[in-house]
């Protein structure tokens, strides 16, 4: 018996170890297609991460000869008790706010239009999305031409054409219109993506539940309220999260058009990094500002998950 429980067992593991050589045989292609793209992850994501971890601890001198002062928690702190860090929190916080809200609320409205058989529905779709794919930087020019005083041409409507505004608006240069002008610009480039989300979110509600609805007697606002947004959740959720994390990540416009300015009226998270780093040469407390950031942004996609993933009820 002993014999054959000992042949069992060895028997038991060859095979085991034969099961595991050909799974890894079969998944031998599917190692080799995503080890390129796992080892630029590595390189040019992970080891920076990492990287600016540690030196988010130092005085960091970027001169590989001079030594870098250990300073513990020292730029977290300084980060914490700086009102300039505070107002570009506050700032890149309003900005988030005002953004996701306004893509999201267009976004649907645009989506749920154009949802509809519409002449030239495909025509409008690329239109509205055609800014989602262009530059940044092009559309910050662009936007940079249209509110420039005097001569721009949101100056020449509303001030020539409505007067509704004084004839001369300094739209990026005022420290209470250069945010707002901003929040514009970040609307207008995201209602494109957003149309997309929600046009597939959509689709693929069941057209049996509307017409369902429509025979008890439903009207337009009763299916929007009771199908349509409940069954949107999931996409809602997902849309949510990811233009949050965009919108604490914005640095582009701002550091093209303001600069930060004036007087730190559109400073950021990272353009407040970003100065500090390569114009003070402060690269510790720069990546301590980044991973304050960092974390605030993770724990907050984590808040709005748990909350908005509810149960379905329509």
């Amino acid at each position: 018996m002993e014999v054959n429980r000992s042949s069992v067992s060895v028997g038991t593991r060859v095979m085991a170890k034969r099961r595991r050589t050909r799974t890894f045989r079969r998944l031998l292609p599917v190692y080799l297609f995503i080890l390129p793209g796992m080892a630029l992850f590595l390189l040019w994501t992970l080891y920076p991460m990492l990287d600016a971890l540690v030196m988010s601890f130092f005085q960091w001198n970027p001169n590989p000869a001079a030594t870098s002062p250990f300073n513990g928690l020292g730029n977290y702190t300084q980060a914490l008790s700086d009102p300039i860090f505070w107002r570009a929190f506050s700032n890149v916080l309003s900005y988030t706010v005002i953004t996701v809200a306004g893509q999201m609320a267009l976004g649907l409205a645009v989506a749920l239009l154009l949802n509809r058989k519409l002449f030239a529905r495909g025509l409008f779709r690329a239109l509205f999305y055609l800014p989602v794919v262009t530059s940044w930087v092009v559309v910050s020019i662009a936007f940079a031409f249209l509110f420039s005083s005097p001569f721009g041409p949101v100056d020449w409507f509303f001030g020539d054409v409505l007067h509704l505004i004084p004839d001369t608006q300094i739209w990026l240069g005022s420290t209470t219109l250069a945010l707002p002008t901003l929040m514009i610009l970040g609307v207008w480039k995201g209602i494109g993506w957003n149309m997309v989300i929600f046009l597939a979110g959509l689709q693929s509600i069941p057209a049996e539940l509307y017409e369902a609805a429509r025979v008890d007697g439903a009207n337009s606002w009763i299916l929007f309220r009771y199908i349509t947004l409940p069954l949107l959740r999931p996409v809602i959720t997902f849309a949510t999260v990811i233009l949050t994390m965009g919108g604490f990540g914005t640095f582009i416009p701002m550091f093209v058009l303001t600069q930060g300015g004036p007087l730190h009226s559109t400073e950021t998270l990272l353009t407040y990094a970003y100065t500090n780093a390569f114009q003070e040469f402060n690269f510790g407390y720069a990546a301590a500002i980044t991973y304050i950031f960092a974390i605030f942004v993770f724990l907050l996609a984590i808040v709005q998950i748990r909350v908005m993933q509810r149960k379905v009820e329509y």
